[in-house]
């Protein structure tokens, strides 16, 4: 409790948009493609690394549209290498595997 006798306000989570589905999600929730200050593109897992972001959520058919309809290229103003696109889609891959791990384990309880 602060010293003027009021609760301290609970911090807001900051929410960004999927660049597939459009939807607003937690920050936390998203994975982050960065175009640095040197125009080198790459994953920020953090979502703390200097630069122009674009937000993915974890689900393939959301990656698929982004990329389908070119949408980190217009976020981020510039050519995404295929070598970030695929390790963007791996990582999800695996996302969506713990998922569903966590999710068959929980039913199995």
């Amino acid at each position: 409790m602060a010293g003027n006798g009021k609760a301290a306000k609970p911090r807001k989570m900051p929410l960004r948009r999927c660049t597939g589905c459009g939807e607003s999600f937690p920050k936390k929730e998203l994975i982050r493609v960065v175009r640095g200050p040197d125009g080198t593109v790459s994953l920020d897992f953090a979502g703390k690394a200097g630069g122009r972001g674009a937000y993915v959520c974890k689900k393939t058919a959301c990656f698929k549209k982004a990329r389908k309809q070119n949408r980190f290229k217009t976020a981020l103003e510039v050519n995404i290498p295929d070598e970030v696109l695929s390790a963007l889609e791996e990582e999800i891959a695996l996302c969506e595997k713990e998922e569903a791990e966590k999710a068959s384990a929980k039913r199995a309880d």
